[in-house]
Order: structure tokens, then C-alpha cells, then sequence
């Protein structure tokens, strides 16, 4: 048989895009070198709790016309992300907060906490040059030292102080009462799993998992009209210009003969020698009731070729070489790309959406 589209990858772009493809009447063929469907936001169900496989995913968007979109497709609950930091044993809320603020140094007034921030910050002169100076700039020292430094070191592998500035620059402030690390007015988790959704958005296509299509380029090019791509963009162009850079992360995941392990679904460690960055306890997404709980450690960690990539490292060096691959892509006429890795950029799930939904658009006649 042939299709009309071959998709590469049956992650969250790759399936928006499928199934806009079909509903314009189009025949999809879509492989994953996976064994399973929904790429990074792959839920499995274990104890009865949907177990986020690869780090927690939290949907949120301001967009309504996205979140209906995703309600075609699945019933969402009202979970809203609401983390704990961890330091040394030390609690704190986020995002940085007044109660983040009254824990830190016992103020209780907005005017306090911006008058101990403000003097903080003094420690920062002209325009940041790093990570740090940025941080500091926008929370004082006591916040960096505790809730910023550690935590971003693990996560990136790299000192603050040679970090870009730009990595931390809208780092949530707020001189309200308000622990809803998110400020979007939609806001939930499917209540069937984030499989099921993409399962859902995949009916009608034919979908071939423990498929490597750059194994089997020639061979799968051959059964569709178009490619869309949605793997690294240098990996499919052989790495001729070098390999970009990212970040990945390794998950050491347990289950616990208790009902409830820390009372929140996302507590970040952010001290330098806890060597894993966060702590899920999974049930706490889907307001869970089992007598067991499962919990999964996550640590950041080096990449290298043949690991799952999770992070861009978008510094001035990888976007100079990653324009380079988007020059040759730009000159492909039957390929296009797409997705996180496609387009080497940092999507959250509101945004995977809302470019494989344009990237529709614009390609499919």
C-alpha cells in the first residue's frame, strides 16, 4: 500500500499532525523506533496509577482553541501543578511566592519581601552576564543559593556562572499568596493516561512501533508521498555539520506499600548533593486513592549518541549549527520537520500542538 504521509515519530506532534492528515482525507503511515506510542509523554499504567514513564506532564495552556482541540480527544480533571522544593530537609513552595518569601525569611507583606529582594539584588551590577547574575537579579542571593544553584547545575551538568542568562529569564516571581506554578487559565491531565489520548489522535493510521526509519530509509520513503520528520534533525542528515547538543535524563522508578509517600505529585531537590533533581509521586496527578503509590527519581545526565534526548542545549554555538541543518531541510521538497527534535527548540505540550496544527495547515492540500 501506498500513503500520502509517512510521519516519522508517534509523539505528541507527530500524531496531531496524523490526525489532522486523516481528517483531510489523507492515509498515514506513521513508525517509531519505540516500542510503544506517545513518545516522551508515554503514560503506563502500574497499580492502577498512570505512571508518567518519562518525567511528569502537566498540560496547560492559554489557548482555547488548543485545549478544545485536546478535548476532542480526552476528559481532563483539574490537577494543577503546585511543587515543593526540598533543601537540606527545608520546604518551600513554588513558584517563588509570598509563601516561598514567609518561609525564607518569615516576611508576611509584599512590601517586605520586595525590600529583602531589593536588597539582594544589589549584590548584581549592570547588565547579567550568566545565569547567576541573572537569578540574582531577579530573586536575591538567599533564593539562588537555596531553590536555583544546585537544582540548574544537576539539570544542566554546567556552573551557573557559565550558563546564558537567558536560560532563567522568566523565572516565575510573584507577590501573591498563589502556589499555581502555572499561569494558564486551562490546566489538567487526561484522566485515561496520556496514551490513550494519543492512541485516540492515531486512529485510522497504520502504525508500525520498533521501527528505525533511518535503518530503513529507502525502503519506507518508498511507501509515501511526504515525510514528515520529527527525529534530530542532524541525526537525519548523518551528522555532516557535527552533532548538536542536549541534555538527558535517566528514571529510577519504585513502588511503595503506602498510600501516600510525600503528599505531592513534584518535589524538587535542590541541594548539590542530592544527586537526582525531582521526586514524582505519580497517583497525586490523577488524585489517587490506592493503597500503593509509585515514585520515580529522576537525574539529569550527560548525552550521548543512542540516549533519548530531552533538553536542546539552545546556547550560541548549537543554534548556529542547528541553522545550519534548517538550511538544508528548507531546501527538501518532499521532507519536512517537525517537533522538539525536529526543530531542535523546547516545546511544552501547548506549543507541540499549536505547531503541528500550523505545520498542517501550511502542507496539508
Amino acid at each position: 500500500m501506498r500513503y500520502d504521509y509517512l510521519i516519522v515519530g508517534a509523539g505528541l506532534f507527530g500524531a496531531v499532525f496524523a490526525r489532522q492528515a486523516m481528517d483531510a482525507g489523507k492515509s498515514c503511515l506513521v513508525v517509531d523506533k519505540s516500542d510503544h506510542i506517545a513518545g516522551n509523554i508515554y503514560t503506563q499504567e502500574i497499580e492502577g496509577i498512570h505512571v508518567h514513564k518519562y518525567g511528569a506532564h502537566i498540560f496547560h495552556t492559554s489557548n482555547k482553541a488548543v485545549w478544545d482541540y485536546m478535548g476532542r480527544f480526552a476528559e481532563f480533571n483539574h490537577f494543577i501543578n503546585t511543587p515543593i522544593a526540598n533543601f537540606k530537609g527545608e520546604l518551600y513552595n513554588l513558584p517563588f511566592n509570598m509563601h516561598t518569601f514567609y518561609e525564607m525569611w518569615g516576611v508576611t507583606t509584599p512590601e517586605q519581601a520586595r525590600a529583602v529582594i531589593a536588597r539582594q539584588r544589589a549584590a548584581v551590577v549592570g547588565e547579567p552576564r550568566n545565569l547567576e547574575e541573572q537569578a540574582i537579579s531577579l530573586v536575591g542571593t538567599d533564593i539562588y543559593e537555596k531553590l536555583v544553584k544546585g537544582y540548574t547545575e544537576k539539570q544542566w551538568g554546567r556552573a551557573c556562572k557559565e550558563l546564558p542568562s537567558f536560560i532563567i529569564k522568566r523565572l516565575p516571581v510573584r507577590y501573591t499568596f498563589d502556589n499555581n506554578y502555572f499561569n494558564d487559565r486551562y490546566q489538567g491531565i487526561p484522566v485515561e493516561g496520556y496514551t490513550k489520548l494519543v492512541e485516540r489522535l492515531l486512529d485510522g493510521a497504520t502504525v508500525w512501533l520498533g521501527m528505525d526509519y533511518l535503518a530503513n530509509k529507502e525502503e519506507l520513503d518508498g511507501l509515501a508521498d511526504r515525510v514528515l520528520y520529527t527525529g534530530c534533525i542532524d541525526e537525519y542528515y548523518g551528522y555532516c555539520f557535527g552533532a548538536l547538543e542536549y541534555r538527558s535524563l535517566r528514571f529510577e522508578s519504585e513502588v511503595l506499600d503506602t498510600p501516600d509517600h510525600q503528599g505531592v505529585a513534584v518535589m524538587n531537590f535542590t541541594d548539590s548533593e542530592t544527586p537526582f533533581t525531582r521526586m514524582i509521586e505519580h497517583k497525586h496527578f490523577d488524585f489517587g486513592k490506592q493503597d500503593k503509590t509509585v515514585i520515580t527519581r529522576e537525574y539529569p545526565a550527560d548525552w550521548s549518541r543512542g540516549m533519548r534526548p530531552y533538553y536542546p542545549v539552545n546556547d550560541e554555538k548549537n543554534q548556529a549549527l542547528y541553522e545550519r541543518y534548517r538550511a538544508l531541510a528548507e531546501r527538501e521538497s518532499s521532507v519536512i520537520f517537525g517537533g522538539r527534535l525536529g526543530h531542535y527548540k523546547y516545546y511544552d505540550m501547548d506549543k507541540v500542538v499549536e505547531a503541528a496544527l500550523a505545520l498542517s495547515e501550511r502542507t496539508i492540500g
